[in-house]
């Protein structure tokens, strides 16, 4: 073998089998050696996606599930680029994700040579590039895996690329990874249970030893807690009383305790923010939520003293009903219709123990927030880190193949089910292109809660009657995309359903008989979206 791009190419791949079980490949001429070098190992599994973007989410998506790298590989240009939006994700959700880019040798770069941009520190602040011109630069590939969650390797491969014969199988095999990034440990903080106190688990939430009994509002990715509060009650919790059945309550907490990375709720955040309310942040990350800067106290683990009252206690619970049933009898009222929340508590009421399922950002993920996740038993997972809706497809297919890779042994492949809107599918159409000889999920359920445009505006600001006049070609963008030919398209089974219980229905059947992936449209309003709102709102009280 004379070809040095192959010898490099071949050491690269070997290098990864020490850190990766996957890797993406997508088809490109400069990444041809590299293709054919993993292809080669046994003990890396290939996956294969014609669009970078979306493979870059797909390996997004495995990570999420499987906790260690998966590599993302492509060709020189601006195929790398596409790997930006999944990078910019893994850094801010801290999900390991590595990006393997071919490109030229540096004396091309700049000179006009085709296909051939600045790609060395092209992710910028989200991940340091390692530079792999020679062999003797493996020994760096090893150091970024070992010590980083996010990282580019950019292999420089030179002409000529491959040789007339193919590649020999590799002697070696790697039986074991090497170990991962450990968490940062910001130290402990001593906390007095005695004093009204509230958790808020976010993203990246964990169970925290010494705040197992303490109420917590918990964002449907975080560990279901011991005494859930629902995050409608948040607002209570900044008065110092309310009026309850002819009698008063005193509701003010004293303290808040941030678990993770919260972000759904504004009256959530908003009871972070309180500057009369004691702030705690705790984070096994660099990164903290944190919007009391100084005035918060930070730490990974706690010290615990003292206990919450049984009055405190009673509070929590009361407010906890009040929330869930606001939502309940709201979705009751008729005169709202079918809309996104339906739909939402429609897929949650069909969830069961051992299912996995990955909700879309904007309405989805606050929908199945107010319907009562998290649960226990139900694996979560959502894009919270930068909180976009690229990539979604991709991302759910990621989950489901991992998942059914861990439970390779059960004799029916675990039930993974996508909550996505409209607008939120569209935009990563290309993630179901997925090729005959793929690994493909072999029970997922892609329910698409379709309002024909931006539902979520509905309830901001921007939904007000004052702005409605521009409302539609800023905001609400309706499409008038039909869904089922598009899925029929694709090869994949389409369902709809035009009510709740047509859904339910459709879910429950599904839960026991579907096979492969299934594409269940929801057609739901967004007209009423504000009003389900307001009165969910005005009927949380005590």
């Amino acid at each position: 073998m004379n070809s040095k791009s192959l010898v490099l190419a071949q050491a690269v791949a070997a290098q990864l089998s020490r850190h990766i079980t996957d890797v993406v490949i997508c088809p490109g001429s400069r990444n041809s050696p590299l293709s054919l070098a993993l292809l080669a190992r046994e003990d890396v599994r290939v996956h294969t996606r014609i669009d970078e973007r979306t493979a870059a989410f797909f390996a997004l998506g495995l990570a999420r599930v499987s906790g260690r790298h998966v590599a993302v590989m492509m060709t020189s240009g601006t195929a790398v680029a596409n790997a930006l939006p999944a990078m910019i994700e893994a850094h801010y959700s801290h999900v390991p994700l590595a990006v393997v880019s071919a490109d030229r040798p540096v004396r091309l770069v700049g000179t006009g040579a085709s296909q051939t941009i600045e790609q060395q520190g092209l992710f910028g602040v989200y991940a340091d590039t390692v530079q792999v011109a020679e062999p003797t630069d493996i020994p760096f590939m090893a150091e970024a895996f070992t010590s980083r969650r996010q990282i580019h390797i950019n292999v420089a491969l030179d002409a000529p690329l491959l040789e007339d014969s193919a590649l020999p199988a590799p002697t070696d095999r790697t039986q074991q990874r090497a170990p991962m990034a450990g968490w940062v440990n910001h130290g402990e903080v001593e906390v007095d249970l005695s004093r009204n106190t509230l958790v808020i688990a976010g993203d990246e939430a964990w169970a925290v030893e010494g705040l197992e009994d303490i109420p917590t509002i918990a964002e449907p990715t975080a560990p279901a807690p011991y005494h859930p509060v629902h995050p409608a009650a948040a607002r209570v919790f900044r008065k110092d009383q309310v009026s309850a059945n002819d009698y008063v309550v005193n509701t003010r907490v004293d303290q808040v305790i941030v678990v993770g990375h919260p972000t759904l709720h504004r009256d959530v955040m908003a009871l972070i923010s309180d500057p009369d309310v004691d702030l705690i942040c705790l984070s096994r990350t660099p990164d903290i939520t944190n919007p009391r800067g100084e005035l918060a106290r930070i730490g990974t683990t706690v010290k615990v003293s003292g206990q919450p009252t049984r009055d405190w206690m009673k509070i929590c619970e009361g407010a906890a009903k009040a929330g869930s049933d606001a939502v309940r009898e709201a979705l009751e009222n008729e005169e709202h219709g079918f809309t996104g929340l339906h739909a939402a508590a429609a897929v949650a009421d069909t969830l069961a123990v051992g299912d996995s399922i990955f909700i879309g950002s904007s309405n989805p993920i606050r929908d199945m927030s107010l319907v009562g996740l998290p649960f226990d038993g139900v694996d979560v997972y959502s894009a919270r880190g930068a909180a976009g809706i690229d990539g979604s497809i991709s991302q759910a297919l990621g989950v489901a193949v991992e998942t059914q890779t861990r439970e390779r042994k059960l004799p029916r492949a675990p039930r993974t089910v996508a909550l996505l809107g409209d607008l939120t599918f569209l935009h990563d159409l290309t993630g179901l292109v997925i090729g005959p000889d793929e690994v493909r999920p072999e029970n997922l359920t892609i329910v698409i809660s379709n309002d024909n445009g931006g539902g979520i505006f509905e309830t901001l600001e921007t939904g007000r009657d004052s702005l409605r006049g521009d409302f539609e070609k800023a905001f609400g963008t309706p499409h008038e995309v039909e869904i089922e030919p598009l899925i029929e398209g694709f090869g994949l089974d389409y369902r709809r359903a035009d009510t709740a219980q047509e859904l339910l229905d459709t879910l429950a059947e599904l839960a026991e008989f579907a096979v492969g992936i299934t594409v269940v449209e929801a057609r739901v309003n967004r007209q009423s979206r504000r009003a389900l709102h307001q009165e969910i709102s005005s009927k949380n009280a005590f």
